[in-house]
């Protein structure tokens, strides 16, 4: 019987339940302008709370600003051990458009802006959302290192980077989780996973269902997750968490009862011959 722990210790410091909550989705069409439903939003983050989730993952770049501004509304003043993650370095110009911008004094504002926003003195862990190729990677991650050593950063993240990215920075600040996009139907970065995993830094899969098509109750993985008892969305996020103990997948929602229904994954427990016959049925689907 292949079981896992169910938190992960990020950083060293940072005790996490390991299926966080991503705020992605706590916005408008094309990630701009706020949710729909403002309320619904609200309730999301607090019966998130309420399920035990304490690792929060957002950006400065979600709305942009208002994944932010909905966090410290819902959830502020904050509980002890919630974890909030966020990320800068990635404008915005408009519906689905995004920049990596890494210059350093951009960086450390928008670190002070997070900070003004979530109304925190010291964000837990800050991620540079995109390396910018323009800029040496040294003056982006030693911005984010100044910060650190202000007490204003926990810990440092990156995201969408490949190993060797993760070795430069690693020579530069220790980097204690990576974002990735990464699920059953996505199986692409899976070194990337490893790495960390050798190196304990946390594998943070981000879209773990598939920008919500795997989820889909007509979908494929819907098909095979009814024979476990379980929906597809459970079955996704249950493969992951069984892949790593360092693996912390961040599902976005803006509903809760899909919250709810996501959260239930971590109580799936597989074998290890069901895990490889998960593995092998979706990794050639690159």
């Amino acid at each position: 019987m292949h079981s896992h722990d169910n938190t992960a210790l990020i950083g060293g410091d940072l005790r996490v339940h390991r299926l966080g909550y991503g705020t992605m989705r706590l916005t408008g069409p094309g990630f701009w302008g706020p949710p729909a439903d403002h309320d619904e939003a609200v309730r999301v983050l607090r019966r998130a709370i309420d399920l035990g989730i304490n690792l929060i993952d957002t950006a400065d770049s979600y709305g942009p600003h208002i994944a932010e501004e909905l966090i410290a509304e819902a959830l502020w003043p904050y509980p002890a051990d919630l974890v909030i993650s966020t990320k800068g370095g990635y404008t915005r110009q408009g519906p689905d458009r995004w920049k990596p911008v890494g210059n350093p004094a951009y960086l450390r504002q928008c670190v002070e802006m997070s900070l003004r926003r979530l109304r925190v003195e010291r964000i837990d862990l800050y991620h540079l959302h995109r390396i910018d190729p323009a800029i040496p990677l040294e003056d982006q991650l030693g911005e984010l290192a100044d910060l650190q050593t202000e007490g204003k950063i926990g810990h440092i993240g990156l995201s969408e980077v490949e190993v060797d990215d993760i070795e430069r920075a690693r020579e530069c600040v220790p980097i204690a989780a990576v974002q990735n996009i990464f699920s059953l139907t996505r199986q692409r970065m899976r070194d990337t996973l490893d790495h960390c995993s050798a190196h304990g830094i946390a594998f943070v899969p981000f879209f773990p269902l598939g920008k919500g098509d795997l989820a889909r109750p007509d979908g494929p993985v819907a098909q095979v997750a009814a024979t476990y008892g379980a929906s597809a969305s459970q079955l996704a996020l249950a493969w992951l968490l069984h892949l790593s103990p360092w693996v912390v997948p961040i599902p976005g929602t803006s509903r809760v009862a899909h919250l709810e229904d996501n959260r239930r994954a971590a109580d799936l427990v597989l074998t290890g011959e069901q895990m490889a016959d998960l593995t092998a049925r979706w990794s050639d689907a690159l």
